[in-house]
């Protein structure tokens, strides 16, 4: 049996304190606590719905706002799956998927591909559930792009509801990554690169 692609993050700033344990070998397992009841929820949506382990123990400065747990959550994440990758041998490395959530629809397409590029176009008119705003929902996408070094591009194609977009989006981004991570057997232990190389 292959070896098991897992990682282990421990993020300590004055604003944040994280600590991630991803297999992305899982079977959408997931343990979150951010402190952030919401955004547990979207992560736990998105360990199940991309069939990955996911453990998050945080704590930091939520009593002044969200932001940073929001966006070093979403670093830690890009960490975690740059590192349980390796050389990403083997991988698939490109992922796209197309989901309904009620009256929204998320399109979300990936590649895996160590070049950050990030494109987000999400419009709505209520941003608010309870009291976690969804643009925030941008800058954990945005903070995964930059640290796993992928192009990464979410568009909302409708929706009205906030609960219902955000949703939509995670849900779409954990199938397209389940995608882009997973082993494809006919490559072996090849690159999915005519290059011959996934480096910067």
């Amino acid at each position: 049996m292959a070896e098991q692609r897992i990682a282990n993050i421990t993020r300590n700033t004055k604003e944040t304190q994280i600590q991630m344990e991803l297999n992305v070998d899982g079977s959408g397992q997931a343990e979150i606590d951010t402190g952030v009841p919401f955004f547990d929820h979207m992560l736990t949506l998105l360990a199940r719905h991309g069939l990955f382990d996911l453990k998050v123990t945080a704590s930091g400065d939520i009593d002044v706002d969200y932001h940073h747990m929001v966006e070093d959550c979403g670093i830690v994440l890009g960490q975690a799956i740059k590192q349980a990758l390796g050389e990403k041998r083997g991988i698939r490395r490109y992922g796209f998927f197309l989901l309904p959530m009620d009256e929204a629809l998320a399109r979300v397409a990936l590649d895996l591909s160590n070049r950050q590029a990030f494109v987000y176009k999400v419009d709505y008119q209520f941003p608010m559930v309870r009291d976690f705003n969804i643009v925030l929902v941008k800058e954990f996408f945005q903070a995964f792009a930059n640290e796993a070094a992928c192009n990464l591009h979410i568009n909302l194609e409708y929706g009205e509801e906030p609960h219902h977009i955000a949703e939509a989006i995670f849900k779409a981004f954990a199938r397209a990554l389940d995608t882009a991570t997973s082993i494809d057997p006919r490559l072996g232990d090849a690159l999915p690169s005519t290059k011959g190389t996934l480096s910067s």
